[in-house]
């Protein structure tokens, strides 16, 4: 059974940084590609980003580029999402997913979510 985990959400003021993590199970986790994606109340999700399973190609969504940065571990099967300059419109609940090119993936493809809040 796929499993994906997060972890490291919660409260920063704008400005701040988090580094989310998300633990795998349950798959041969280096063969996947690996997204993260967000949910804000009310809004649809929003694809962010992607890690290719060789630990290195990277692309991103314009409203994070350059504020967020995936990497992966494939020793350890994580993936994490360091998150600088946040601000207000941040704050969502966000899921790691296996990939899906550049856009989001089916439901079925997230983990359970970690809420990040951002918020003085």
């Amino acid at each position: 059974e796929v499993q994906l985990v997060e972890s490291g959400g919660g409260l920063v003021q704008p400005g701040g940084s988090l580094r989310l993590s998300c633990a795998a199970s349950g798959f041969a986790f280096g063969d996947y590609d690996m997204s993260w994606v967000r949910q804000a109340p009310g809004k649809g999700p929003e694809w962010l980003g992607l890690i290719n399973n060789d630990e290195i190609r990277t692309s991103y969504a314009d409203s994070v580029k350059g504020r967020f940065t995936i990497s992966r571990d494939n020793a350890r099967s994580m993936v994490f999402l360091q998150m600088d300059n946040l601000t207000p419109d941040d704050t969502a609940i966000y899921y790691c997913s296996l990939g899906y090119s550049n856009r989001v993936p089916p439901r079925s493809y997230w983990g359970r979510g970690t809420q990040v809040t951002v918020s003085s």
